[in-house]
């Protein structure tokens, strides 16, 4: 078997949610390029954007990852990288650590819940992550979108910065801007990312395909990973532009999208969706593989210290 091989005893909620808050830091570490990169172009195309970049033009991901190192340094990809790490302790240990335990409330303990129930869970913690955990998305987002040509002021300085900015200029609601769109965006993400997984490896070990290991984690992960890009890219466009937006450019998320869709047509809504499924896909992989390991891994330390006692 490649790995360590499952717990005979199901890991506890606290395990749970270390494992996935940890998991998905390791995987915001290994793809915030990416994501750096996809929040650039999906926000191309803004006027106030327009008139920071003047002749700076991003052109696909890896264009748009090479263009930021010319222009702005290679620290510019990591923009944001501290409130990525403080969202993810906060929101992924949510949504992806009390998934299987919200399941199960759902079910009444029952094995074998319908899509249906997965979907209802995944939305379910989705919607309590965002609601805990949405500040720390603002500033990152916010940080990946400034743009820092030599020799031009910072819109922020530091991320507690930011947060104090923020909260002076724009109050607490600007500190929860977006959340709408981004509980919308995240009920989809979450349900489709953890339904598509729990599915795809489900089936995968139905039928016999593979045993529940690395390669079973691996072809499960990607396989969510494409399938949340295409249905979320759209929400995720959406949520980006208004978290980044000055006061008073959009009236609300839905003026947002409306405005898109007037001004620059339904291909708008998946702007960055190349960097976005690079991005999502490697990033599905690498947190379900250590969401996996991380979980078995500490097991077998609880076991062993249990034992010693």
């Amino acid at each position: 078997m490649v790995g360590l091989k499952p717990s005979d005893v199901p890991p506890p909620l606290g395990v749970k949610m270390l494992s996935a808050g940890t998991a998905a830091c390791i995987a915001d570490l290994v793809t915030f390029p990416l994501d750096t990169a996809k929040v650039r172009l999906q926000i191309q195309g803004e006027k106030a954007v327009v008139d920071a970049a003047k002749d700076i033009r991003y052109r696909g991901v890896f264009g748009t990852i090479s263009t930021m190192v010319r222009t702005e340094g290679p620290r510019s990809l990591y923009n944001g990288l501290v409130a990525g790490l403080q969202r993810q302790m906060a929101f992924a240990s949510i949504r992806i650590g009390l998934y299987d335990n919200v399941k199960s409330f759902y079910t009444g303990d029952k094995d074998n819940p319908n899509v249906g129930i997965r979907i209802l869970a995944g939305c379910t913690t989705g919607a309590m992550a965002v609601s805990m955990a949405q500040p720390t998305d603002v500033v990152k987002v916010r940080f990946q979108a400034q743009m820092n040509p030599q020799g031009v002021a910072r819109r922020y300085s530091g991320t507690m910065q930011a947060y104090r900015q923020i909260f002076h200029h724009e109050g607490l609601r600007g500190l929860w801007k977006g959340t709408l769109p981004n509980i919308t965006r995240n009920a989809l993400v979450n349900c489709t990312e953890l339904v598509s997984y729990d599915l795809i490896k489900e089936a995968i070990l139905k039928h016999k395909l593979m045993s529940d290991n690395l390669p079973c984690h691996f072809l499960s992960a990607f396989g969510a990973g494409f399938i949340t890009t295409v249905i979320a890219s759209p929400v995720d466009v959406v949520k980006t532009r208004y978290m980044n937006s000055p006061p008073g450019q959009y009236k609300s998320a839905i003026n947002c999208a409306w405005t898109m869709m007037t001004k620059e047509g339904p291909t708008a809504f998946y702007k960055g969706f190349v960097p976005s499924f690079l991005r999502l896909g490697s990033w599905n992989i690498v947190m379900f593989v250590s969401f996996e390991q991380l979980k078995r891994a500490m097991m077998v330390s609880r076991n062993k210290i249990e034992a010693t006692m």
